[in-house]
Order: C-alpha cells, then sequence, then structure tokens
C-alpha cells in the first residue's frame, strides 16, 4: 500500500513547491477554462445537464427486443415486471407461472418496479394491463420508460458520482475535482447499457458509490446499509462484498476487543435489519423465501451468457467445459477459481484497511468474479468498471483503456440491438476525452479494434457461435 500512496503522491503533486501539474487531457482543459471564466458554481449542474442530455439522446434510439416477438427483450422484461408487481400479490412475485419473463432480481428491483408501475398505471393502464400488454410498444411507452431510468439513475447514481468528487478531491485542485466528475458521468458503457439497451444498473452501482461516499467519511454502518440496498436491488453487487467485508473487518480489528465487538454487532445489526426488511413479505414461509432465492440466483442457466469476455468463455473455444462437466462440477470449479483469485486482495485489505486500499480493492474482487465466477453475462463488465472508473485521476493510464476496452466488449450485443451509432459516437467521445492519459493508446486499441470487428464482424461472429454454443 505504501507503493501505491507514493504513486498517487507523485501523480499529483511535484517534488518542488507540492504544486499540481496539469493534466494533458481535453476534459481538464474544459475545467480550466470553466475555472478561468469563474464559472464554477454553475459547472458541476452543467456537467449533470449534459449528462442527462447525453442519456437521452441515446434513449432516442432502439432498445433490447425492439419489435422482435415473441420474447422481445430486456425491456420488455422490465415493462412486465411493473405489470406483475401491480397486479398480483406481493407473495407472488417471485412464484408467478406466467412464464413471462420470470421476476429473477432481488426485492428492491421488485420495489422499484412496483413504484414505476403503479404511476405508469396511473398515466395510462394499457401499458401495464395484465396479461394483454405483452410486448406493448408505443411511443409514449417508450417514452414513460425511458424517463424511469433517467430519474432513477439522476437520484441515486449521479448524485452518488458528485459527493464521490467532492469528498475523494476534497484537497485536490477543483479542476481535477471537475474533470473526474465529467469523466465518471460520461463512462460509456453505462450509458450504452441503460439508456440504450435498457436496465438499471445504475440504481445499484449508485448505491455501492454512496456506500463508498460513507465509508470515506468513516460512516461504516450507514455504508452497510447502502451497500446492502446495493445487494437489495441486484445481486450482481455480491462482486464488491469480500472488499467490503474485509475492509470493515479490518477496520473493526483496531478498535480493541470490546470496540471490535460492538463495531460488529453495529454492522451486523445494520446488514441483519436491511436485508431482512427488503425480504420481510418472505420469510415468513420457508417455502417462499426459497422460492425468492432460486430466482436470483438461477444456477440452471449455465456457465456464463453470450459473448461475454471472461476466463471460461475464452477457455471454452478450445475446451468444451459444459460438456465436459456438469453443472454442480462447473459451479465448484468457479467459485474455488474466485476464491483463489480475490483472497490475496482481501487478506491483504484486512491486514491494512485503508480508504486507497478499498477502492483497490473493490476493483480486485470485482474482477475476480467477472473473469471466474458462474453465470456472468457480458453487461457485467460495468461492475468492475466502476471502481476503476472512479481512480480515472490516479490510475488514468489503466482507467482510460480499461474503459475502452469494457466497452468494446459490449460491441455484439450493441450492434444486435441496433446502438452502432451511439456506440462509436459516444466511445469516440470518451476516447478523445481521455486521450492524452497515455500517448494515444486508447485512442488506437479503440477505433482500430473495432474498424476491424467491422471489417472481419461475419467471419468472427459465425466462429464464435460454432465454438461456443455448441
Amino acid at each position: 500500500m505504501t507503493t501505491t500512496t507514493t504513486t498517487v503522491t507523485n501523480a499529483t503533486t511535484t517534488s518542488a513547491g507540492g504544486k499540481v501539474p496539469k493534466l494533458n487531457l481535453p476534459a481538464y482543459r474544459y475545467a480550466t477554462w470553466i475555472e478561468e471564466n469563474q464559472l464554477k458554481r454553475t459547472a458541476p449542474w452543467i456537467a449533470v445537464a449534459v449528462a442527462v442530455l447525453v442519456r437521452w439522446i441515446v434513449g432516442l434510439g432502439p432498445y433490447s427486443g425492439m419489435s422482435t416477438p415473441p420474447r422481445f427483450g430486456d425491456y420488455e422484461a422490465q415493462r412486465h415486471w411493473m405489470e406483475l408487481t401491480i397486479h398480483r400479490p406481493i407473495q407472488e412475485w417471485y412464484s408467478d407461472k406466467s412464464k413471462w419473463w420470470d421476476l429473477d432480481y432481488p426485492p428492491l428491483t421488485a420495489y422499484v418496479s412496483w413504484i414505476c408501475g403503479y404511476i405508469g398505471d396511473k398515466i395510462n393502464p394499457e401499458w401495464f394491463a395484465w396479461e394483454t400488454s405483452r410486448g406493448f410498444e408505443s411511443p409514449d411507452a417508450k417514452f414513460y420508460m425511458r424517463v424511469t431510468v433517467l430519474i432513477c439513475e439522476l437520484l441515486v447514481y449521479i448524485s452518488a458520482v458528485v459527493v464521490f468528487t467532492n469528498r475523494w478531491f476534497a484537497n485536490k485542485p477543483w479542476t481535477r475535482k471537475h474533470t473526474a466528475l465529467v469523466l465518471i458521468v460520461m463512462q460509456p458503457g453505462l450509458i450504452l447499457i441503460d439508456s440504450g439497451h435498457f436496465q438499471y444498473n445504475a440504481v445499484m452501482l449508485g448505491f455501492v458509490v454512496w456506500a463508498v461516499n460513507c465509508f470515506l467519511a468513516d460512516q461504516d454502518v450507514l455504508g452497510s446499509v447502502f451497500f446492502c440496498l446495493a445487494l437489495g436491488f441486484k445481486q450482481m453487487a455480491l462482486y464488491f462484498a469480500p472488499a467490503v467485508f474485509a475492509y470493515l473487518l479490518g477496520k473493526s480489528f483496531r478498535q480493541g476487543f470490546f470496540g471490535c465487538i460492538w463495531k460488529l454487532i453495529k454492522l451486523g445489526l445494520a446488514v441483519i435489519l436491511t436485508l431482512g426488511l427488503l425480504f420481510s413479505p418472505w420469510i415468513q414461509s420457508q417455502d417462499e423465501i426459497l422460492q425468492v432465492l432460486h430466482r436470483i440466483f438461477p444456477v440452471f442457466r449455465g456457465l456464463y451468457q453470450d459473448k461475454v469476455a471472461n476466463v471460461w468463455c475464452a477457455v471454452n473455444v478450445v475446451i468444451k467445459l459444459r460438456e465436459m462437466f456438469d453443472i454442480q462440477q462447473l459451479v465448484r470449479f468457479s467459485v474455488l477459481a474466485t476464491l483463489a483469485s480475490f483472497l490475496p486482495s482481501v487478506l491483504h485489505l484486512i491486514a491494512k484497511p485503508t480508504k486507497w486500499g478499498l477502492i483497490y480493492g473493490l476493483i480486485n474482487s470485482s474482477l475476480s468474479f467477472f473473469l471466474l465466477s458462474f453465470q456472468v453475462h457480458e453487461k457485467s463488465i460495468l461492475i468492475p468498471a466502476l471502481p476503476i472508473t472512479l481512480l480515472i485521476l490516479d490510475e488514468p493510464a489503466i482507467a482510460s483503456l480499461f474503459v475502452t476496452l469494457a466497452t468494446f466488449t459490449m460491441y455484439p450485443l450493441l450492434k444486435q440491438e441496433g446502438l452502432m451509432m451511439p456506440y462509436f459516437v459516444l466511445l469516440g467521445f470518451w476516447v478523445w476525452f481521455t486521450s492524452g492519459t497515455f500517448k494515444n493508446a486508447s485512442r488506437f486499441l479503440g477505433f482500430s479494434a473495432a474498424v476491424r470487428y467491422l471489417r472481419f464482424e461475419n467471419d468472427f461472429l459465425s466462429v464464435l457461435d460454432s465454438e461456443i454454443f455448441y
């Protein structure tokens, strides 16, 4: 950890005079112009407004499953969950037998779906009519659904990022803080998936950032509540759980015997009460709670989904894992591999629970899950991309390159849904905005790889389909 701290210090101060050097970034030059023109007060509002506008423009395009019956796609899944939650008793949300997009996210997603469905039903009951609205598509329904994504992201994720940059760069020049804010809220992968493809990943990620904000302020109990809310919204927040657990455990060990016990009791109560409240409608029946857990953790779906850029998908091109081993064996393999991958980072974080170590621990833990865990989807790359993006000015070369490549790995999904225009525009904007971080390597890797992919696209995808899925 000492080496890391030294690196960060050298990146932000000079040896003589303690001055902070200028960053060779278009985003930094923009922030400098804002400061020189005395627009610092309005700058955050401008950044947020531009971020919302970009998301809205992307939302004007197609979405997952648009006009593709019979099952449509993620847009229809989210719409159906709103329909389901407002028309069925709460105990039936996870046991509905309609065989149409089962609710497979934790209860907080269901509650948000109920709120959105309730409001939408008051506006136009046709959007969420029970059973007869399946596959319903109209411009006004699309408008409403896109608005729900924007509002949720603005309230949870973007607000959390604003607070994070204020705390993380509290002792740094304003220009660095604003540069980080602009780059984080303009991360292309999250915009393309939530505002284009159509999901609510920003809510889960936003709760994680709020948890980090609390940990930075030593409000560990409140941070634990926010992290439980992230888990209660999407189970993929478990990717961060080992790092959060190790950080809090390490801090507890440093408070003496009785202080440690008292802190662990407070943290345990916060976790139990928060998750207990979220799952309370189902915990009175063993069958019901088991059904909820069965939906949330669908082992039957297999080792990975689609063309995900993780270890198992790559290995399966040569070694047909899903043919050689049954699901139980693959689960054990993936659990052991994931555990072995993040264990050193967890042990280090327990030994040295620093705030810097927490962010790096979140990166190591989430990358271990993405690369090696069971049942990974290509959109899951957004999870490790979050803490990496938070370090955009602390590890600029690595963060910029990772986000570029992470966005590129989702190309097959986005192409399938007709989102090529926003894909290239947002990725190009990101490459340009971060082009000074490592001598234009992101520009070369981003666009040359994309051009090559387009050129050989048909052959490449046909090989993947034949080698991976058959």
